[in-house]
């Protein structure tokens, strides 16, 4: 092979490799309260069936000191705490590239703690309840702290993430209608992508046909 088309043929995996580079990895916490009829995105997980959660408990009841339904959830939900078992994990390595995760967080503490976890297990983020609201006092009436709470990832954190971890201290974290948004590579990757695939194709025609012309 001759330098051009070397040249040529490094451009166009530089092309995909461009087209396949992370962005600067980053997770992003946003919320916003909550209502009394559940008004965040339609959920993958609400509980009802099973889901992949272990650790902690899925139930439709309320305990007092011990458990409450997140305002505006209906049905089954998760917790986790002293007395339901602590931590939970909920197994996300199904989703590959994750765009973002949704949650209602209920009766939000400031001994509530959410884990983003890898695949071997490692922290790549951890939010307190206070990372969602400063007043995180627990009311469990109060949409303030009953908050519709998104992740988003961005750059390799969106293939980095594996699965969340729910840990409290005390009674209780509770959450329920977990909503998972797959990533797809954006218009202008996928352009640059069939570029490259289209100069590496274009030069293997071109190899073939003076193979033959030499045969």
């Amino acid at each position: 092979m001759n330098k051009g088309k070397l040249a040529a043929l490094s451009a166009a995996f530089g092309i995909m490799t461009l087209a396949t580079t992370p962005a600067s990895a980053a997770i992003t916490l946003t919320s916003t309260p909550g209502a009394a009829v559940y008004v965040g995105p339609a959920p993958t997980f609400d509980f009802e069936t099973p889901a992949p959660f272990t650790g902690g408990l899925v139930t439709n009841t309320s305990v007092g000191g011990v458990r409450a339904q997140p305002f505006g959830s209906t049905g089954r939900y998760a917790t986790v705490g002293p007395s339901d078992g602590t931590p939970g994990i909920l197994n996300l390595s199904a989703f590959g590239t994750i765009n973002w995760i949704s949650l209602l967080w209920g009766s939000i503490d400031a001994y509530n703690t959410l884990d983003v976890l890898n695949s071997v297990g490692g922290t790549i983020a951890s939010f307190s309840g206070t990372s969602v609201i400063a007043m995180a006092d627990g009311d469990q009436t109060d949409p303030a702290t009953n908050r519709i709470v998104r992740l988003t990832f961005t750059g390799a954190d969106q293939t980095n993430v594996h699965s969340l971890r729910f840990r409290s201290t005390g009674n209780a974290f509770e959450f329920d209608n977990v909503a998972i948004s797959q990533a797809v590579p954006e218009p202008a990757t996928w352009m640059m992508m069939i570029l490259g695939f289209g100069l590496i194709g274009g030069m293997m025609r071109r190899r073939g046909h003076q193979l033959a012309l030499a045969a």
